[in-house]
This record gives C-alpha cells, sequence and structure tokens, in this order.
C-alpha cells in the first residue's frame, strides 16, 4: 500500500504557474484538488488562507473554490470596513473642486436597418 503524497504549498504554486505559463490543465486540475482539500478542510485553513497570499491561488480561489471570504469570516478576522457613501460624499463636499464642463462626446453614425421598411405593412 502506498502512503499518500503530502500536499504542500511549494507544490500547489509549482502547479499552477506551470499551468499558467504552458496551459497545462492536468497540473491546473491537481491544483485546484488540492486547494479544495484544504479549502473544506477545517484542519488546513491556516495554510489554506497562507497560500491564498499568491495572486495565482487567490484568482484560484476567487473564480474556481470561493471559500477564502467564508473562512475569514467564520474565524472572525475582521475586514477592511469600507466608507460609506454619505461619508464620502460628506468629506468630498468639504473639498470640493471646480467641476470643468465636459465636452460633448461625438455622435455615433445612425446604423441603417436590418429589416427594411417596405410598401406592403
Amino acid at each position: 500500500m502506498t502512503r499518500p503524497s503530502r500536499v504542500s504549498r511549494a507544490r500547489i504554486v509549482s502547479q499552477l504557474k506551470l499551468a499558467s505559463r504552458k496551459g497545462d490543465r492536468a497540473a491546473l486540475t491537481l491544483a485546484t484538488e488540492e486547494m479544495k482539500t484544504w479549502a473544506y478542510s477545517p484542519r488546513y485553513w491556516e495554510k489554506y488562507l497562507e497560500l491564498l497570499s499568491h495572486p495565482l491561488a487567490r484568482l484560484v480561489d476567487l473564480t474556481v473554490i470561493k471559500q477564502g471570504e467564508r473562512i475569514a469570516r467564520q474565524k472572525g478576522w475582521p475586514k477592511a470596513k469600507r466608507e460609506s457613501p454619505k461619508r464620502r460624499e460628506k468629506e468630498g463636499a468639504a473639498r470640493a473642486r471646480p467641476t470643468r464642463a465636459r465636452a460633448p462626446r461625438p455622435s455615433a453614425p445612425v446604423q441603417p436597418s436590418l429589416f427594411p421598411e417596405t410598401a406592403d405593412s
């Protein structure tokens, strides 16, 4: 019986780099499956979030796995607070800049109809 291979951050990142350079779908599939193993198991959450510091891993998480934000929320890690639109308006009014008049956009040429009108209708 063979021992199961250990998943490491370096191995996942190298597979992601290979997939990005050569378009190797097998490497991308392997990396994605190993990332899912880490993402779906609470035992590996810390390692998974460290892995997400790499841009390729973050891209795979955002498009395929979508676990990073959920894990952070479950752990109770604080998220960067966004400014409310009302607060931005108040601050913007205090330091209002003079607005410039915008030049009118050139109008696009009128596209002819694909269905010419006939005298029958």
